[in-house]
C-alpha cells in the first residue's frame, strides 16, 4: 500500500539579525533566520506536516509547540518524532519532493547541501529527495523577499 502526504510551512524573516537561517537542516551563514519559536526551518516543518498527513495525523504544531516550551528548537528533532511515527505504523519513506519559494537566499546553489542533509537525516538515498526552488516572479511576499515558503510531498510504502 502507498500513502501520500502534502505539507506546507512559511515564516517571515526575523527582526533579530543575529538569528541564523536554517533550511532543510543546513545552516546558511550570513543570512537572517526566520521568525518563530523554533529555528524556523520551513523545509523541515513542511516535511513533518507532509509525513504526518500521510499517516492521518495532525500538523507538526501538535507536538512541536510542547517541545519548544522545553527548549527544543532544532527542527531536526521534530523530524525525528515524525519519522518515529512513520515507523510505528510500519511505513517507510519512498521519496520526498520539496518546493521552496523565496527571493533570498538563492536556493539553487545550496539545494544539494539540503538534499544531502535530508537524505542523511531520513536515511534514504539522495536520488529519493527532490528539491526545486522559485521566486514566484515576485508575486507573493516570499518572492518579494519578506520570508520563505516551502511545500513538501511524500510518498510512503508499507515496510516489508
Amino acid at each position: 500500500m502507498i500513502k501520500v502526504g502534502i505539507g506546507q510551512d512559511s515564516h517571515r524573516f526575523s527582526e533579530d539579525k543575529n538569528k541564523s537561517l536554517v533550511l532543510g537542516g543546513v545552516d546558511f551563514p550570513g543570512e537572517v533566520g526566520m521568525e518563530g519559536n523554533s529555528d524556523g526551518d520551513v523545509v523541515i516543518h513542511a516535511l513533518c506536516n507532509a509525513l504526518r498527513s500521510a499517516i492521518g495525523k495532525g500538523s507538526l504544531s501538535v507536538y512541536s509547540d510542547k517541545m519548544c516550551k522545553k527548549g527544543i528548537i532544532d527542527s531536526v528533532k521534530y523530524l525525528e518524532v515524525a519519522l518515529s511515527q512513520i515507523d510505528k505504523v510500519d511505513y517507510k519513506i519512498n521519496n520526498i519532493s520539496i518546493s521552496i519559494e523565496a527571493q533570498k537566499p538563492k536556493i539553487e546553489s545550496n539545494k544539494f547541501k539540503i538534499k544531502t542533509r535530508l537524505a542523511e537525516i531520513i536515511n534514504i538515498n539522495e536520488n529519493c529527495v527532490g528539491i526545486t526552488a522559485t521566486t514566484g516572479e515576485g508575486l507573493t511576499a516570499f518572492g518579494q523577499g519578506k520570508g520563505i515558503q516551502a511545500f513538501a510531498i511524500v510518498s510512503l510504502i508499507k515496510s516489508i
